[in-house]
């Protein structure tokens, strides 16, 4: 399977409790902050409830 390279790019003020907890469950704190994880369906439903926030690429 391919990785994803994911980048917070905006905060969470405003967002709702669930958008909040995909970020942390993500492991994203800051902005600018990146993590590489597994593709997999579970990470794209995270990716797909919190997109306005993350940037999102294949990762080497």
């Amino acid at each position: 399977m391919t990785n994803l390279k994911i980048t917070r790019v905006r905060g969470d003020v405003g967002a709702k409790q669930n958008q909040r907890a995909t970020m942390r469950t993500l492991g994203l704190r800051k902005i600018g902050q990146s993590t590489v994880r597994e593709d997999s369906e579970q990470l794209r439903g995270y990716l797909r409830a919190v997109a306005h926030l993350v940037k999102v690429e294949e990762a080497n």
